[in-house]
């Protein structure tokens, strides 16, 4: 059972430290544990509370008419306001629950509603890569297991995979080659890419997590991509970063590379002149916007 402090509950929650304590006193809302320091901390099933009470909260429910409820009827009216819902807020916030929970079949039919109604490419790029993006930061912080991490980015993997493998096709376009470095295993953010790329009539030529250097220079030269994209989440540490980027600019010259991940956003790197800093996965889109293929004729 993972631990929490009150600052993790807010990080996960959205709700202040002193609110919390304030609904603590007055609501006897929670019941934190204590160390044999006299340290307070919160368990799984406080952290599963708090998320619930966070989301009728925003939905206008009291606070009073919420720690009046039973366990049950706390999680049937979850359900229900998630179902009815179509705020992007709410549904990452119950994705959240179901990933503290480890809920795949409550996941699962919480993805396959939203992208029944607003389609794949909104709902990974409105709910899932924000809700990827948050529970990144969270796992790099501490505030969630890598279990639970873990659980929910197969989920979404899974997902990615059919909707890459339904793509058809098609000549023309331009050539990228999408890879991790070596030690790097998240690999959502290029899973999508590689959906959205192939979305729009480019080909891709996906290497996956933690590429060996080498492979990706046999590669490189066999299929002379005009594109590299990586995302460097945990490796290479943040010390080596930009020795790793320059080497890339220097190996891979006549390529225009595109590389993001935590390790790269915000931090204090200089990019070489082929190198661009993806914000966002947004930024892909726009840039195939900009990249119509020409089809040629079978």
């Amino acid at each position: 059972m993972s631990t929490y402090s009150i600052k993790d509950l807010e990080q996960l929650s959205g709700i202040k430290a002193h609110t919390l304590r304030i609904w603590e006193q007055r609501y006897n809302l929670l019941q934190p544990k204590r160390t044999d320091t006299n340290i307070r901390f919160y368990d799984d099933d406080d952290l599963k509370l708090i998320l619930n009470v966070a989301l009728l909260n925003d939905n206008g429910v009291k606070i009073s008419k919420i720690a009046s409820m039973s366990p049950n009827e706390l999680r049937e009216e979850v359900m229900k306001l998630t179902e009815r819902s179509l705020t992007h807020d709410d549904q990452i916030h119950a994705l959240t629950i179901c990933m503290i929970e480890m809920d795949e079949e409550r996941f699962d039919k919480i993805l396959s509603t939203n992208i029944l109604k607003l389609g794949f490419e909104q709902t990974m790029l409105n709910v899932i890569y924000p809700f990827m993006s948050k529970i990144g930061v969270l796992w790099q912080t501490g505030a969630i297991n890598p279990a639970q991490e873990h659980f929910i980015s197969n989920l979404v993997r899974q997902k990615l995979i059919v909707a890459i493998d339904g793509q058809i096709p098609q000549q023309g376009g331009k050539k990228f080659l999408l890879f991790l470095p070596e030690g790097e295993l998240h690999e959502i953010s290029i899973l999508f890419a590689s959906y959205l790329i192939k979305s729009k009539g480019h080909k891709v030529i996906y290497l996956g997590q933690s590429t060996p250097n080498d492979d990706l220079l046999s590669v490189f030269k066999l299929h002379q991509p005009e594109y590299l994209l990586t995302v460097i989440t945990t490796s290479p540490s943040s010390e080596y970063v930009q020795e790793y980027i320059n080497a890339l600019a220097d190996r891979f010259a006549s390529a225009q590379i595109l590389v993001t991940g935590y390790q790269v956003l915000g931090q204090d790197l200089r990019f070489p002149e082929n190198v661009s800093q993806i914000s966002y996965i947004r930024d892909i889109k726009d840039l195939l916007e900009e990249l119509i293929p020409t089809f040629q004729e079978k």
